[in-house]
């Protein structure tokens, strides 16, 4: 059996949206000839965390933690902005504007040398044929880009999202913008595979002079299909429920905005309208629930256990889906989406038009919404609870299509790339590679 080390700074017991993908390929890479070494950060270098994953790592998954997390990590920690899974979202955007100016690519380029060193090192001792390095944060691309070229191994770079500081945050000057420009290229240049969690990425990175078309592979993130265990409806309360990352996400205000509004014209609401939004959050979000009179209404957990999760949205009425606003998040497809798809329970979206993650809600059957629209969310959800309350209950409806977005078969296509760029670098002369 060939072998991949992984380098991927989120795996179990971290948790979060960034975990499931490296898991997966290494729960299904095996059984396709594939052993995985996954070289990842320590148990508790993330502030979210779920015991219950490590249940999933396959007993054969060689794993080797580098101890140590992030610059920015260690800064929260000590100043006390992290609290379980809240976070002081205030203090949080202070310290990562100092890391953006500072740290290159991001704050966990520390990590990722330290990651590059240990790599080194197993490698060394032999039975690694390929390196895979998945993002972000985007510095471990950096780390296994210089792995792949001391080895002289056959490279793939798994973009979970695309580049962070060219998407998502503005770089603080001209200067880091140019910088992050061209450790990008560097990186789609000497990758001998891409990977795009999104078609939209795909097809961008597909224009880019420095990538050759052929060299980049749309693997979506996919989903674990759940065992479609019951759930007794709740004839008490109509229940909305939002799952994933809280923080930094505008639309969780929208909708408070929209339970407000919606409380306001029909007040006998409050008795049976349940809003649950499970996942890490900053702390403006207790603060605007309180403000806005919803602590009856409103619940939020934090982080809950994968299954928790799952068994929340199989129990919903509705379950919201909504990204941070901006052009740059239209490449970014959020893979709870398809676990929600898997729930077979509707899926209320705040999305643009014309979004790839709109536009698989629509081919589900779901319904969009503009991002921010706080009225338009309130007449939606309260006609829905309307129909509740009139005893009207929509049926489960898992869309045919889903079943190809299955993360054994996608493991699958992985294997069969890595097996083509190891054929083809034994197949080189043995002078090595060039870049």
């Amino acid at each position: 059996m060939k072998r991949v080390l992984v380098i991927a700074y989120f795996y179990p017991p971290l948790a979060g949206g960034g975990v499931h993908r490296v898991l997966s390929f290494t729960r299904y890479l095996p059984a396709h000839g594939w052993a995985c070494t996954v070289l990842c950060a320590g148990e508790h270098d993330y502030w979210v965390r779920d015991e219950t994953l490590l249940a999933q790592v396959p007993a054969g998954t060689e794993v080797l933690r580098v101890a140590g997390g992030s610059a920015l990590a260690r800064l929260l920690r000590v100043r006390g902005v992290i609290s379980g899974g809240r976070r002081s979202s205030g203090a949080f955007g202070a310290l990562r504007a100092l890391a953006n100016w500072w740290l290159l690519p991001d704050s966990y380029v520390g990590w990722a040398g330290r990651a590059r060193a240990a790599a080194l090192a197993r490698i060394a001792r032999g039975g690694i044929d390929a390196v895979l390095s998945s993002s972000p944060p985007d510095s471990v691309h950096l780390a296994a880009a210089d792995v792949a070229r001391a080895a002289q191994l056959p490279w793939v770079a798994d973009f979970r999202d695309p580049w962070i500081s060219l998407n998502f945050r503005q770089p603080p000057t001209r200067w880091h913008a140019a910088r992050h420009v061209a450790m990008e290229a560097g990186v789609l240049a000497r990758a001998d595979l891409v990977l795009a969690a999104s078609r939209t990425h795909a097809d961008q990175l597909t224009t880019r002079s420095h990538a050759r078309p052929q060299r980049v592979l749309y693997l979506p993130n996919g989903f674990e299909p759940a065992a479609a265990a019951p759930v007794e409806p709740d004839a008490q309360h109509f229940r909305i429920a939002f799952t994933g990352s809280l923080s930094l996400m505008e639309d969780a205000g929208t909708l408070l905005a929209a339970v407000a509004e919606l409380l306001e014209r029909e007040p006998s609401a409050r008795a049976h309208l349940r809003v649950d939004l499970a996942g890490p959050y900053d702390s403006e979000w207790p603060a605007r629930a309180l403000a806005l009179g919803l602590t009856d209404v409103v619940r939020l957990p934090g982080p809950l256990a994968h299954g928790e999760s799952r068994a929340l949205q199989r129990a919903a009425d509705v379950l919201l889906l909504w990204k941070p606003h901006g052009e740059g998040f239209r490449t970014m497809v959020p893979g709870k989406l398809f676990e929600y798809l898997d729930s077979g329970r509707p899926v209320l979206a705040l999305l643009p038009a014309g979004d790839e993650a709109a536009v698989l809600v629509e081919r589900a059957r779901g319904t969009r919404l503009e991002p921010g629209d706080a009225p338009a969310l309130a007449r939606e959800l309260l006609a829905r609870y309307t129909r509740w309350r009139a005893g009207e209950r929509v049926p489960d409806a898992r869309p045919d299509w889903l079943g190809s977005h299955a993360r054994e078969p996608l493991a699958g296509e992985l294997a069969a790339a890595l097996d083509t760029l190891v054929a083809s670098q034994r197949s080189r002369p043995s002078a090595g590679r060039t870049t």
